[in-house]
């Protein structure tokens, strides 16, 4: 029982709160598998849809967005296919019929045979809500004004919240539940075994009934997860999760008390007769599924190709020219038109694609506050310390300016709390509504006519505007020489500890938007789903720091005084760039800036030109007025799509740049640079496919899961959400499950899918033995490789070659 329940609790992937917002796979727990019999498990278990569903397909094939000659070359390419003898007109006759598996039931499903159920929320509908409401008061830590006890576990919670709750019965058409509730065992471990035990279910399929039973509340089971992730981080254990499963078992067993020994004996026996046959109903639904793969394997093929094309048709390294400027962008999609625009206006500037953390792996707590965050990928623990120190330049410099700032700002945050609780309070709210309501018709202008505001700088809130300029990012606790040990790891990795420019750009990325509980996911996914900008910063001020050149000779990494470098960062919601800590750089550099400045100017202007039809949005308009419209949109609290973010990402190139460079790849592409010549004993390689494209895998999935079932694993409209516990997700309307994954506005423009869902294509630039290496040394690798999760290619001699059942082989798609 223990173990079934442990193997339940794995196969729920984590989802990350709204302000900490990064992509995950919701099937991470999962991949183990082949994504095939995945797609039968979630089918069978849980009704969701892991392929894209058929009509979608066919309205591809309708439209000639996938040809035969891409059918037949997933056939090829698949081995289960070849061994069934699929041909291409079985796949095209299925293609015209909706199929669906059959869902094995609940116990609850089967228990609610009242003839007026169809008056009333079905019990499975009533249960989800009543549970989901229980965790949202239990989790919430910051939204509610007044607190609950909750100091004796999750179950013992929603135990007495049920016991007290005198609607749910009448909701559920039970009207003397109450009677029953007391049987409910004290535990969730005594809950567990009771209600396993009345279920009277064969072992073997204990996992699959518990892991369909979580499937139910999969939003809260998918929070529960996150708190054993960062639980497990800080090598602690988190029981949230197990006690939602005995929360979500007792109910049935609850309900098995409701009815009298003949029905409870009769739906036993009926439960039990169908999960015997679980095992034959999991193997043909994974048979049915074979032409879906296929479908998805002929919808990808068709990018594919014209992904070959484009990057074989500029794979000719260039001749080398002298480089004025470094530009260093995160991998991420949407950095991939600028990079290609930037390097069109100014053939000097050399730009260079890295995770957008910068490889320092910080937490960040703005100065005088408690707020710390993680800036780097979730995958990863910080284990470095950053904070702002203020330099003022007259002589008050170090801790006691800090400690002067920090006191006004806690004093002006703290009177803003103040008057931010006098609205909420009842005894206030009236009266305050009365003295403060003209106040905010500034407020309701700025929604009637949004305004053209830059970007906000969070961070700086309540910090007194002659401080902003002057609060930089420092490391806490690192002697010179730790600093320059970190310096030179992140130098090499980018490929920049020799022949540096005379500036170097470190380019973050982050959005802007108004009034949108998902704005964090529009941010840096690499950042932990804040902005780049201090990541950036520190990294700049670290390297343009005298001490920490100095340590860095020893280490082998000279940087030449003339070299300096700037943090910048790059919004994406309007592809303007801005620049930090300017007022430090000498003459020479400014003078430099102002030319890649101009230089990234029209850059910019020429992206947005290229999104703008995408958004609606005249790309003729001059340039003032295009940059005035989307501004106008990123200040606007009823826009629902401020920007498309990810939606549209399709593959990761890990090569040189010159393998890319001058493709137009619609921003659908990661880009991160690699040298395999300068990584001889393939470690960095290894880094590389297990970070890097573990995230760009985790961003490929949710858009894929969030598009081919937006009822389980989307968030719904964003119309309807409603935020919970301050910063946990949200709820569609006021009530259901707990809702994770993309909304439907970040997919859908009201007439289409922007999105496709294609999985992940990963085109490496490296020897072959040295890719096999990591698929062989490295677990993850090897299991979303082999089963199917992601597709890998690497550049070969004269072609491009994919790894397929454990071998290479040619693609048939020319890479030059």
């Amino acid at each position: 029982m223990e173990a079934a329940c442990k193997q339940a609790c794995a196969a729920i992937a984590p989802a990350w709160p709204l302000d900490r917002a990064i992509a995950v796979n919701p099937h991470w727990g999962r991949v183990s598998m082949p994504v095939r019999q995945v797609a039968a498990r979630m089918a069978v278990l849980g009704g969701i849809q892991v392929f894209p569903r058929r009509p979608s397909l066919r309205q591809a094939w309708q439209s000639g967005r996938i040809t035969k000659d891409d059918v037949e070359y997933a056939l090829a390419a698949l081995p289960a296919a070849n061994v069934s003898g699929l041909t291409a007109s079985q796949c095209l006759n299925a293609i015209n019929t909706d199929w669906s598996a059959p869902r094995l039931p609940l116990l609850i499903d089967i228990l609610d045979t009242d003839p007026l159920r169809h008056t009333r929320l079905s019990w499975r509908e009533a249960i989800t809500h009543q549970v989901s409401q229980s965790c949202a008061a239990y989790f919430d830590e910051n939204q509610s004004d007044w607190a609950i006890q909750k100091n004796d576990g999750l179950y013992a919670f929603w135990r007495d919240t049920l016991r007290h709750d005198r609607g749910i019965g009448l909701l559920m058409g039970i009207p003397h539940l109450d009677q029953h509730l007391a049987e409910l065992p004290p535990t969730f471990r005594d809950a567990e075994h009771w209600a396993l035990e009345q279920l009277d279910l064969p072992s073997d399929v204990w996992p699959d009934y518990l892991e369909a039973v979580l499937l139910t509340v999969n939003g809260w089971a998918s929070w529960c997860a996150y708190l054993g992730w960062q639980a497990h981080q800080s090598g602690k254990e988190d029981p949230n999760l197990r006690e939602l499963l005995a929360i979500r078992l007792a109910w049935g067993a609850v309900l098995q008390k409701c009815h009298d020994d003949y029905s409870t004996k009769t739906a036993i026996s009926t439960l039990r007769n169908a999960w015997r046959r679980a095992a034959s109903t999991l193997a043909e639904a994974e048979d049915a599924l074979l032409i879906d793969e296929v479908w998805q394997y002929a919808l990808e093929a068709g990018y594919q190709r014209q992904l070959a094309h484009r990057v074989g048709a500029s794979c000719v390294s260039p001749e080398p020219s002298e480089i004025e400027v470094q530009a260093a962008f995160c991998i991420d999609v949407r950095s991939e038109p600028l990079r290609r625009s930037l390097e069109a206006v100014w053939p000097a500037v050399q730009t260079v694609g890295f995770a957008g953390f910068f490889g320092i792996p910080i937490a960040y707590t703005p100065l005088g506050t408690g707020a710390r965050r993680p800036q780097l990928p979730g995958l990863l623990s910080p284990s470095m310390e950053v904070t702002d120190s203020v330099h003022l330049n007259t002589g008050q410099d170090g801790p006691s300016a800090d400690g002067t700032v920090t006191r006004a700002r806690r004093t002006r945050l703290g009177v803003a709390a103040q008057l931010n609780q006098s609205s909420r309070w009842p005894s206030g709210a009236f009266s305050f509504v009365e003295i403060a309501g003209v106040g905010y018709a500034g407020a309701l202008w700025r929604w009637v006519r949004p305004s053209t505001q830059r970007r906000a700088r969070a961070d700086l809130a309540g910090l007194p505007s002659r401080y902003k300029k002057v609060c930089r990012p420092a490391l806490l606790s690192q002697s010179p020489r730790e600093k320059a040990d970190l310096a030179a790891r992140v130098l090499r990795a980018m490929g920049l500890a020799h022949n540096l420019a005379p500036l170097v750009v470190l380019v973050g990325h982050g959005s802007q938007s108004n009034n949108n509980a998902h704005s964090a996911s529009l941010d840096c996914g690499a950042c932990c789903g804040q902005s780049g900008e201090v990541n950036a910063r520190t990294l700049a001020l670290l390297l343009n720091d005298p001490k920490v050149r100095a340590e860095l000779v020893n280490l082998g990494v000279d940087i030449p005084a003339r070299v300096q470098f700037v943090a910048a960062l790059h919004n994406t919601t309007t592809d303007e760039i801005e620049a930090f800590d300017l007022d430090l750089l000498p003459e020479s550099a400014l003078e430099r800036w102002a030319r890649f400045e101009d230089a990234m100017k029209h850059a910019c202007d020429q992206v947005r030109r290229e999104r703008a039809p995408k958004l609606g949005v005249d790309a003729r308009l001059p340039h003032d007025q295009l940059l005035t419209k989307l501004l106008r949109r990123a200040n606007d609290g009823a826009q629902t799509r401020p920007e498309w973010g990810l939606a549209g990402n399709a593959a990761f190139v890990i090569a040189p740049r010159y393998r890319t460079q001058g493709a137009v790849l619609d921003g659908r592409v990661f880009l991160h640079d690699y040298d395999h010549r300068t990584d001889p004993d393939g470690s960095l390689l290894d880094q590389l496919l297990t970070a890097p494209m573990l995230v760009t895998h985790w961003i490929n999935w949710q858009y894929h899961a969030s598009t081919c079932d937006p009822q389980h694993l989307g968030s719904g409209s964003k119309l309807l959400h409603n935020v919970v516990g301050s910063s946990i997700g949200v709820f569609e309307g006021n009530g259901g499950d707990l809702r994770i994954g993309l909304s439907r506005q970040s997919l859908h423009d009201g007439e289409r899918w922007v999105h496709e869902p294609l999985r992940l294509t990963v085109l490496v630039d490296a020897p072959q033995e040295a890719i096999d290496r990591v698929i062989e040394n490295q677990i993850v690798v090897r299991q979303l490789v082999r089963n199917g999760w992601l597709h890998l290619w690497r550049f070969g001699h004269n072609e491009l070659q994919r790894y397929t059942d454990g071998k290479w082989q040619p693609t048939g798609l020319s890479a030059a």
